[in-house]
């Protein structure tokens, strides 16, 4: 038995107006945008991670941070379980007021760096040197974790 419809039945009625048919899509695009506006101000609560460089040499591990602005005393470092953490809080030079501002794009506040070292690299050897905004460390490697050369046998 063959149903025969309309092209009524398939198109949606257009006795609603324009604004009935878009006010739900309207209503979802401005709660995006109320979410997203209030958004910005926590982007800039966000915890600051300085940029960071970490390298394989001879004798173990060498990494450089980013701090300009900073002293050695604005900073600290610490091992704990195989993790080196570098921290530290960058000040404000002076205080002044937001309207002398066209816009400012230098960053204070807090950060915090994590870095995984191999098990291979000595924690207690590590030594750390800062010039000119950039903090250098060297991590040596332990004597125990030299990388010794296997010879490949010929299968029999």
């Amino acid at each position: 038995m063959t149903v025969h419809r309309s092209a009524n039945q398939f198109l949606p009625s257009l006795q609603r107006s324009t604004a009935n048919v878009f006010g739900p899509i309207q209503r979802e695009f401005d709660r995006l945008f109320d979410q997203l506006g209030s958004g910005w101000t926590q982007l800039t609560e966000v915890e600051l991670a300085p940029r960071t460089d970490m390298r394989d040499t001879k004798e173990g591990l060498e990494i450089t941070v980013e701090l300009p602005g900073m002293s050695k005393d604005d900073v600290k470092i610490a091992v704990e379980d195989d993790v080196l953490t570098i921290s530290g809080e960058k000040r404000t030079q002076k205080d002044t007021k937001e309207e002398d501002y066209r816009f400012s794009e230098r960053t204070y506040g807090a950060f915090s760096r994590s870095i995984a070292l191999p098990r291979s690299v000595d924690a207690e050897k590590i030594q750390a040197s800062m010039k000119d905004g950039v903090l250098t460390l060297v991590a040596p490697r332990s004597a125990a974790a030299k990388t010794k050369a296997i010879d490949i046998q010929p299968a029999a």
